[in-house]
This record gives C-alpha cells, structure tokens and sequence, in this order.
C-alpha cells in the first residue's frame, strides 16, 4: 500500500487549502484513518482522526478550522484547512491511527505572507 498525499502549496495567513489522500498499489480499504503534520525540527504529530463509523477528533490547535472526511466510494480521505496561520506550517501525511501503513512523501503546507 502507497499512501499519497496532496494538496499541499503556499497559502497567506487567514487562507484555506484541501488536502486529499490516496491509497494506492492494493485494494486496502481506508477505515479509521488520521492526518499527520511534522513542522522543521519538530517531531510528528496527530492533527486529526476519523474513526470507522465516521466520528473526529482534532488536536486542540486546529479544532474549529479544519475538517477531515472520508470518501469511503472514492477510498479517498480528506482535511479541509481553514484559517491556516503560520504555526500550521508543516509537511502533512495521512496514515491509520497507528502509523502502520508506510509513511508516504506528505504534501507541505506553507502559510505565510
């Protein structure tokens, strides 16, 4: 299994991006699912999940701005960001709960003005 990210890019401050995730490579189906976010220089961290029945949790951080989804007929997972600042800043991946499945490229977010 291959799990692309995209969606990534340059965004000012107060700006908006959506980023879509990908499983390629077998016919593994995205269950519970989370988006992973590691800034320069800092470790990796959890930013958002979505369980198998569909329910969220974010990280305190990003609560209220972004919105992950699940498109379970395109086997596609999603994280609407919205009010990006700069501390969201970070090259974003898409992974289970668990980190299980090999860790893809991610896409970077850059907020800035």
């Amino acid at each position: 299994v291959q799990l692309q990210a995209s969606g990534g890019g340059l965004v000012q401050p107060g700006g908006s991006l959506r980023l879509s995730c990908a499983a390629s490579g077998s016919r593994y189906r995205m269950r519970a699912m989370a988006w992973y976010r590691q800034a320069p220089g800092k470790q990796r961290e959890l930013v958002a999940l979505i369980d198998d029945p569909g329910s969220t949790e974010y990280t305190p951080s990003v609560k209220g701005r972004f919105s992950i989804s699940r498109d379970n007929a395109k086997n596609t997972l999603y994280l609407q960001m919205n009010s990006l600042q700069p501390d969201d800043t970070a090259v974003y991946f898409c992974n289970t709960l668990t980190g299980a499945l090999p860790w893809g490229q991610g896409t970077l977010v850059t907020v800035s003005s």
